[in-house]
């Protein structure tokens, strides 16, 4: 996914090319790291290292960064425990702490020891509370980050805690609460009150919580605290907030409490899990980054948490993705369902249905969190990551036709009834009226998976449109929804002869990215998982496009991306699924070792797309559709059943 770049002459075809008013040039570059270190921050390297990975600018790898979240909003916590980003009070409100995007005026939350340091760090067991080790020539400190939970749930307000525990030694601790402009389009400002100084940023309220602080001092739009630890000792350093409303101001030894009582809330829920496959880690990480990716008063699934981090070193291809996409929605259900998670799969599915009805007839690619549509684009002036811009604000692509869509929907709903559930009658009756927009719509152009300003006749757009009137036939058979079943099964037959007669390239032997061309489209593996076809032209395409757009175990989306952007990491791993599923496990489980071994970072988590030269990370993250990709392969490849003779679409 990705947002609408504006279009103009180019002689690659089907590439957006940065915005005129970016400042970039379109082609491939290498971007300025002036004082940076690459570091490895593979999976699984937890030793103690150097923090060499964060530049003269203030900017530190996207790879060093891990997520903590509370189901309202995310933070992201460099190695060297610097938070960057934190939305507020919600993952797609201002970013009052966004150093990620503007080091010199987004604000960010620093602690850490004073002179050098190693690191080492990791998730406190399997939740999303992380806990990082410095160590110094004087000593060891652990920092617990937390954005803490209630007793009965998300609290009514922001609560970051920093638990700081003494282990060897002494060492003076510094930190700094330093809130930034939200994009430069406010200024925050101390005011002192008769309980000390608090933060204002617009009409969000800050309190800075201290425990066993050596000093608190309040400048005129930050607050700075130092800290002497001790072999054994206990501190802590909290941020609240609230937005438009009073700021409750809860004792700190209460916060700290919270940080133990959030511990137990995440393991709770992860006794709700159940999943004895391979790649154990990876799947149970994954799922605990998704859930920090749902919004807990909607149900909502965002795609990531962060806007406008570059898909590609020479930039204009940024874009926001605090949305809910209806694609990681249905690939989410898979994953919910398989494992047992009945409250969030429930939540997701209620949600798009609801705002389906809402903004319907047609299904729209994606909502806000609250269930709204994108009111518009806006560019922010700020210089972005490493200066590469624009900055955006809002996604375009809310407006677009994608006909992929409507197999998105169709896919949901037949595996929600699938595993034993029942549909409303205002549902039914809305699918059915979707259904026969699908045999309507099929025929016409659209802008396809990936967005594009081009609207062609893309070939897994009609596929989209196959899976949904396929789909809609067998809820009509169950008598789940109304309709004419009939007219349903002969449009998906047509669709079926028009993808024979115009989307098959019989002397390459592969599925091209629309007729008329020789180009490649890596989404097409999607429609081995849709089960459209596992056969032999399936297989034949799956070597092509490891052939033409793949790089080692990676695959860039279509032909041509290689030369602007990375590997886009979710067509990696839909690659294994497909594999698996026409017959080739064994390729299919190599590649999963791999990837599963290269792509994630120290702590498990999964940007939008990776350089494969490099490995450096590119995109927003931690990416919804990554880290879904990678479960969704893990359950196929799990499944004793052989896939070759079954039909049903999806991996489930």
């Amino acid at each position: 996914m990705t947002g609408t770049a504006r279009s103009a002459a180019r002689p690659m075809p089907g590439i957006p090319p940065a915005p005129e008013d970016s400042g970039v040039d379109p082609g491939r570059t290498e971007v300025p790291r002036p004082g940076a270190v690459r570091a490895d921050l593979r999976r699984g390297t937890g030793a103690d290292t150097e923090v060499t990975e964060r530049d003269d600018l203030g900017y530190a790898d996207l790879r060093t960064y891990a997520a903590i979240g509370d189901g309202r909003t995310v933070a992201l916590v460099a190695r060297d425990g610097r938070i960057d980003w934190l939305p507020l009070p919600e993952m797609d409100g201002p970013p009052v702490f966004g150093a990620l995007l503007d080091t010199d005026n987004g604000g960010c939350l620093e602690l850490c020891p004073e002179g050098d340091f190693t690191v080492r760090r990791g998730y406190v067991g399997d939740t999303n509370v992380l806990q990082t080790t410095f160590t110094t020539p004087t000593g060891s400190v652990r920092v617990t980050d937390a954005l803490t939970t209630g007793i009965s749930g998300r609290l009514p307000w922001s609560e970051l805690a920093r638990r700081i525990e003494g282990l060897e030694g002494s060492v003076r601790m510094r930190a700094a609460v330093r809130p930034g402009t939200c994009l430069n389009t406010v200024a925050p400002w101390v005011h002192d009150t008769t309980h000390g100084p608090v933060l204002r940023v617009a009409g969000l309220t800050l309190a800075v919580r201290t425990m066993h602080a050596d000093d608190v001092t309040a400048g005129d739009r930050r607050i700075d605290v130092t800290f002497t630890t001790s072999e054994g000792s206990r501190h802590l350093l909290a941020v609240v907030g609230t937005e438009d409303e009073p700021l409750f101001l809860p004792p700190p030894e209460v916060i700290d409490a919270g940080v133990d009582r959030t511990v137990r809330t995440w393991a709770a829920w992860m006794e709700s899990f159940s999943w004895d496959g391979p790649w154990a880690d990876a799947v149970c990480r994954s799922t605990l980054t998704l859930k920090q990716l749902v919004h807990a008063a909607t149900g909502a699934i965002v795609a990531a948490p962060t806007t406008s981090l570059p898909e590609g070193p020479a930039g204009g291809r940024t874009w926001d993705y605090r949305y809910a996409w209806v694609r990681d929605s249905a690939y989410a259900l898979i994953a919910l369902t398989r494992f047992g998670l009945r409250e969030e799969t429930h939540g997701a599915m209620s949600w798009l249905l609801s705002v389906m009805r809402r903004h319907g007839p047609e299904p729209r690619v994606c909502y806000t969190v609250d269930g709204g549509r994108s009111g518009g684009v806006h560019v922010a002036d700020v210089p972005g990551w490493r200066g590469i811009g624009p900055v955006r604000v809002g996604n375009a692509a809310a407006d677009q036709l994608q006909l992929g869509v409507f197999g998105d929907v169709f896919g949901i709903v037949s595996l929600y009834v699938e595993s034993g559930h029942v549909l409303d009658a205002e549902t039914s009756r809305m699918l059915a009226g979707i259904a026969d927009l699908a045999c309507d719509r099929w025929q016409v152009r659209d802008s396809g998976m990936w967005e594009l300003p081009e609207l062609r006749h893309y070939t897994t757009s009609k596929l989209g449109c196959w899976q949904a009137l396929t789909k809609a036939v067998e809820l009509a058979e169950r008598g789940q929804i109304p309709g004419d079943a009939d007219r349903w099964r002969h449009e998906a037959g047509r669709i079926t002869q028009w993808v024979d007669e115009h989307a098959w390239d019989a002397e390459r032997g592969t599925y091209v990215w629309y007729p008329g061309t020789t180009d490649l489209d890596a989404s097409i593996v999607l429609h081995a998982i849709s089960g459209f076809d596992r056969g032999e032209r399936m297989s034949a395409t799956l070597d092509r496009l490891r052939e033409e757009l793949g790089t080692g175990p990676y695959l860039h989306r279509f032909t041509g991306a290689a030369d602007v952007e990375g590997a886009f990491l979710p067509c990696s791993f839909w690659l294994a699924s497909a594999l698996a599923l026409c017959g080739r496990r064994d390729e299919a489980r190599a590649l999963m070792d791999e990837l599963v071994d290269a792509a994630p970072n120290d702590v498990g988590l999964l940007p939008e797309m990776l350089d494969p030269a490099t490995g450096d990370w590119l995109g927003n993250l931690p990416q919804a559709l990554s880290h879904l990709a990678l479960v969704n392969a893990a359950i196929t490849l799990g499944s004793d059943d052989d896939p070759a003779d079954t039909t049903s679409g999806g991996p489930a």
